[in-house]
């Protein structure tokens, strides 16, 4: 059997939704209910839902062969993994932003709000710029409004939010959407299966 990991939510229905247009179905998979493994015997294929975070690491590990994962999560934890293909689905893009009057001041520690410590590590690195991590698990429009923060890493989707607390962005750090992924012995082995979804997904 191929194994196939999707995130769970709105993100994961959209790359099901894909799959399943390629001609890839698992029926109940969008029903309301509580089961996280579906099976089509005829294709030879198990999917699975996991939460988003944890897709890369049940690919890297093998219990997935492949899996769809966000690039937000792939840039946040470089897992040894394949990463095939775009699916182009969920875009957004992973910015920095703070309040609308904000001022960076180059001679003091830039106080970071994010969910995604590496990334914004690894981007204000790259320039040099001295910066404290604060890790939050979400609102974090929040910490820069009530003083925790000078500025926020986070992902924006319509920028909707930042606007409606005064916030705005102040660069962009990298482009987002689910990426196609595989493990690295399961594409040495299942190669042709895997390529073979590859080509449907690009012509579906």
């Amino acid at each position: 059997m191929l194994n196939i990991a999707l995130p769970k939510g709105r993100l994961g229905e959209k790359v099901y939704k894909l799959f399943s247009a390629a001609g890839y179905e698992f029926p109940g998979m969008l029903d309301n209910n509580r089961k996280l493994v579906f099976e089509n015997h005829e294709l030879q294929m198990r999917c699975f839902w996991v939460k988003p975070f944890d897709v890369p690491v049940y690919v890297e590990r093998g219990t997935a062969d492949i899996g769809a994962a966000g690039k937000d999560i792939l840039l946040e934890r470089s897992p040894e993994v394949y990463e095939l293909m775009d699916l182009k689905a969920g875009a957004c893009k992973m910015a920095v932003a703070a309040k609308n009057n904000f001022h960076d001041d180059p001679e003091k520690i830039l106080r970071v709000a994010t969910e995604f410590p590496n990334i914004a590590q690894n981007y204000f690195a790259s320039s040099g710029r001295e910066i404290d991590i604060i890790t939050l698990r979400g609102s974090l429009e929040l910490a820069p409004v009530l003083g925790l923060s000078d500025v926020i890493v986070d992902i924006v989707e319509t920028g909707t939010t930042l606007r409606e607390n005064n916030l705005s962005v102040i660069n962009f750090i990298a482009d987002l959407s689910a990426r196609l992924i595989a493990n690295k012995s399961a594409y040495k082995f299942k190669g042709d299966i895997i390529n073979e979804i590859i080509r449907k997904l690009k012509e579906s």
